[in-house]
């Protein structure tokens, strides 16, 4: 099957061609359409496999509401099978994929010769004994069948992995490897070759890296030779004592290699698992949890149900139990705990629909793992438990947990009718509706967040149209919706799933622009605001607006298989801000023109003459003909030695602008002939100062003779009647990477490959161009779904109210695959004197009236708060500095004559600093402090 690059775009950034060509080979079968099953029918139907068989038996009921996504209402009223409803729904994600159905009965006497013609197997809600059964029939194929196991019960969800006795990966990581430049190399047996500026290289020994674009010792070039470490920055590479002595460049890369990976039956695994341990404070709760998952496996075969709330002490009581002992014969035995076995118990027979969409994600990785042999693959076992949500629920009493027959029912058997009740309540507002703002609403549906007749609601906005390339992840859109509004497509999508919530779609960007729209007094009717971006500063804004109204925000984000969680709490946990990432650095001009060294050197070099042939030059030339009459005046002035900015460049623009095809041609011609690669450093034109700015060609100084040529160039203009209105218009164009007929991308991907060549440099394929010059972000919706799995679990504990030691951040890559999740950042606090400190969260208030003065408010502030104003700024104005001549004078001024405010302002938030403790150290800014303008007539704030 061809690849359609427009729609799989980003995810053949993280999968790559020759991964993304294996899945499009590759058949699977999936068994088990509840929540968890089809989070994974969904991801990898996105993902773009050949064909997908989704099996079930079971009716659609009620309760599968509120974990399946796909199952609606009127499914449940028809008694339709629930493969029969998902069908269709998981079909038309992706045109691409053949998706059968297959509704037989799969148990331990069902012949498993049918599962020869898959590539790979996955169980979802099956029982131990027949994925045992199955995973044996699968390892035992030639080639082995991948197996993949999954189950969700209650707050623990497991994953288990067999890809066969000998399982190649190509690579192991994903990552693309750095070019480190060398310093040296010496000639000896061994060589040893050291990093320019110390650069750490990041090796191991037995590594293999290649050489290119070395001087002197140019044997090496083009050479892959094993490493030695010898220290961070440098590393031995055999004999080099017969080649020519190093003269200067070159770099290196590593090369990358392929590993095999050894994997056992279920059946010997169970005994002595191998897992990944995702919360190094609990590194005991892996194997924790499959002592418990087991116990529950080994409840269900004898009495083939799930345990009930009364039979959960019987369970728990795990030290005596015979049922996990006969069962489980661990090399390694773990500590029972004895409340996990409780909480899973009681727990069971619910869904955390967070939980399936977060290890939905990683299980659905280890898919395109198993097909492609891309990435490492989890080795064997992944567990993972939301005991943190339920934990301080266990007190409420039985009838909490009791079903009411609604959709609700599994989500209740988990965190109880009171906490049900809240999430219908919850006002959140959601910034983006991308591939994440998909998923997190997709949660809120299945949780019932915001539901109208309990007046909650879901506010959402996000200014972006839908594109094609957006389908690939982005799940609540199709085909049809393409350049329609994100956000009130998903929306429209979103009540499909719970017609009960209450959704508001904007189509603003949040921003100091609109914050007449999202107001204080907007943020102060939420509960929690969230945050699905693709960009820091946009994040930076939010985290801003929600600290100063004192509001909860859970932020995440990805990068193909890489993603995030941040939560933060009011009063409890720092926040965004509180954290800054380096800045992405700039490449220096000096660079760009005169030493590129890298492929990334000249693709940026090409989007930025991109830039200023399209869209530079044509918006100056349009700006100039705007502001000038006519061809023949700005000829007299010129003639009259008039200085006319820019002038030069749009006479040239204009004399030698194409009106035929053919003419393009030549110009194209010339262009390419124009360049000369540097012959010696001493060349004129050399750029080496590496603060230089790019030049503004619009504004150099000309000679006479170039004043002439310009003269002289216009009248022939005027006289061949080049001078119409058309040639004084030109189409300034907005680089669009993935439109293929505009021939923005063939441009530059021309333009750097032909750089590239002139510096000796290796050129990148269109692919890699395009997403350098595009600064596309790798993307996933195996992460995506993941990430927001991760986030709406930590939702539910925000709206619980509960303590510091609940929350937890994560960063996960499923590529390695790890996962690691970690408390929260506590709050800092900024100590004054004695009793009196504050955090961000603090802010303090003053309330003045009409002839408050500036006196008035730094008196209110030191009798208020007890500190000793030193300065007093609104925004970047200086209100009140002491030292500053005239400020005294200001003290007796108004605090409305000082500020200004509008008609509509009720107050202005002030920063106020104030003398440290120690005397000698510089004055601290204190917390923001609101000052309301005027009372109402009851002597409270507006």
């Amino acid at each position: 099957m061809e690849i359609d690059d427009s729609l799989y775009s980003r995810q053949r950034y993280v999968l790559g061609d020759n991964a993304m060509q294996q899945m499009a080979q590759s058949s699977v079968f999936l068994s088990g359409m509840g929540g968890l099953g089809v989070e994974i029918a969904k991801n990898i139907v996105l993902a773009g496999i050949k064909a997908v068989t989704l099996h079930d038996s079971k009716q659609c009921e009620t309760w599968d509401l509120g974990s399946n996504f796909f199952i609606r209402q009127d499914d449940v009223l028809s008694q339709r099978k629930r493969v029969e409803a998902v069908y269709p729904r998981v079909a038309e994600l992706n045109p691409y994929v053949h998706v059968d159905v297959a509704s037989f009965t799969l148990d331990n006497n069902t012949d498993l010769s049918f599962l020869r013609k898959y590539q790979c197997v996955i169980l979802t809600e099956a029982r131990l004994s027949l994925q045992k059964r199955v995973n044996e029939f699968c390892h035992s194929q030639q080639p082995p069948i991948r197996f993949i196991g999954c189950d969700a019960y209650g707050i623990c969800v497991r994953v288990f992995c067999d890809f066969g006795e000998e399982f190649e990966v190509s690579d192991p990581t994903g990552e693309e490897p750095k070019e480190i430049f060398i310093q040296s190399v010496t000639q000896g047996n061994p060589g040893v070759v050291t990093c320019m500026d110390n650069r750490t290289h990041g090796l191991q020994t037995g590594d293999r890296v290649l050489f290119r674009e070395v001087n002197g010792m140019v044997e090496l070039n083009g050479t892959a030779w094993e490493v030695s470490v010898l220290s961070p920055h440098s590393f031995a590479i055999g004999d080099t004592s017969h080649l020519q002595p190093y003269a200067h460049g070159g770099f290196f890369v590593l090369v990358k290699t392929p590993r095999t990976y050894r994997f056992e039956t279920m059946e010997k695994q169970l005994c002595d698992p191998q897992v990944l341990t995702p919360d190094f404070s609990k590194p005991e709760a892996p194997l924790q949890i499959h002592t418990a998952m087991l116990a529950l496996d080994s409840f269900q075969e004898q009495h083939s149900r799930l345990p009930i709330a009364s039979t959960c002490c019987r369970l728990a009581d795990c030290n005596s139990s015979p049922s996990i002992h006969s069962h489980l014969l661990l090399s390694s035995q773990a500590p029972v705990n004895a409340e996990l076995v409780r909480c899973l118990s009681r727990t069971a027979r619910g869904t955390l629909p967070p939980l399936a969409a977060a290890v939905g994600g990683l299980a659905s990785q280890e898919v395109l793992k198993a097909l492609t042999g891309k990435f490492a693959p989890l080795q064997q076992w992944f567990y993972l438990d939301a005991i943190e949500v339920v934990r301080p629920l266990q007190s409420l009493p039985a009838e909490e947990f009791s079903p009411r027959g609604d959709r609700y029912d599994g989500l209740r058997a988990c965190v109880g009718e009171s906490m049900c009740l809240e999430l219908h309540k919850l006002r959140v507002f959601m910034v983006g509706c991308g591939a994440i703002g998909c998923e997190m609403l997709k949660n809120f549906a299945l949780l019932g967040v915001g539901l109208a007749k309990c007046s909650g609601e879901v506010c959402i906005t996000d200014p972006d149209l839908i594109e094609k390339s957006n389908l690939n992840r982005q799940f609540l859109f199709r085909p049809h919706d393409i350049q329609k509004p994100k956000s009130t497509t998903a929306a429209f999508t979103t009540l499909q799933i719970n017609p009960d919530i209450q959704l508001d779609a904007h189509l603003n960007k949040v921003c100091p622009a609109t914050e007449g729209i999202y107001s204080d007094s907007f943020f102060s009717g939420l509960h929690l605001v969230v945050t699905a971006l693709d960009n820091v500063e946009a994040r930076r804004y939010v985290d801003s607006r929600s600290v100063s109204n004192q509001k909860a925000l859970l932020d995440s984000g990805t990068m193909g298989t890489k993603g995030h969680t941040e939560i933060i709490v009011p009063n409890l946990t720092e926040s965004y801000n509180s954290h800054r990432d380096p800045p992405e650095e700039e490449i220096p001009f000096c660079t760009l023109k005169s030493f590129p060294a890298v492929i990334e050197h000249t693709i940026q070099w090409a989007r930025d003459k991109f830039e200023s042939s399209f869209v530079h030059k044509p918006s100056i030339y349009n700006l100039f003909w705007q502001t000038h009459s006519s061809a023949e005046a700005v000829l007299q002035r010129m003639q009259a030695r008039e200085s006319l900015e820019g002038v030069f460049q749009v006479i040239k623009l204009l004399s030698r602008r194409p009106s035929q095809w053919e003419q393009c041609v030549v110009l194209a011609r010339l262009k390419f002939d124009n360049p000369l690669p540097l012959v010696n450093s001493s060349s004129s034109f050399l750029e080496t100062d590496e603060t230089a700015k790019k030049p503004d060609q619009m504004k150099m100084t000309l000679s006479s003779e170039e004043e002439r040529e310009a003269i002289t160039q216009l009248e022939e203009a005027i006289a061949a009647n080049k001078v119409t209105p058309e040639r004084l218009q030109m189409n300034p164009l907005q680089f669009e990477k993935d439109d293929d007929s505009n021939g923005h991308m063939d441009f530059v991907a021309s333009a750097s490959a032909l750089r590239a060549r002139m510096y000796s440099i290796e050129a990148a394929d269109r692919l890699k161009t395009k997403r350098i010059a595009g600064k596309i972000i790798p993307a996933i919706a195996t992460a995506t779904a993941a990430v927001a799995g991760l986030v709406a679990l930590e939702l539910i504990k925000v709206v619980g109210g509960y303590g510091f030691d609940s929350f937890k951040n994560c960063f996960f890559n499923l590529a390695i695959p790890v996962v690691v999740l970690t408390e929260t950042a506590p709050v800092k606090r900024t100590h004054i004197r004695d009793n009196i400190n504050f955090s961000i969260w603090d802010r303090w208030t003053i309330y003045g009236h009409e002839d408050f003065t500036l006196s008035d408010f730094i008196n209110a502030v030191r009798e208020k708060y007890g500190i000793e104003p030193t300065m007093v700024v609104h925004g970047v104005k200086m209100l009140y500095v002491p030292v500053m001549p005239g400020h005294s004078k200001r003290l007796k001024l108004t605090m409305h004559k000082l500020i200004k405010p509008s008609v509509e302002r009720r107050y202005v938030d002030l920063t106020v600093s104030f003398a440290p403790e120690t005397d000698g150290d510089e004055d601290l800014p204190g917390p923001p402090v609101r000052y309301y303008f005027i009372r109402d007539a009851d002597g409270e704030t507006p």
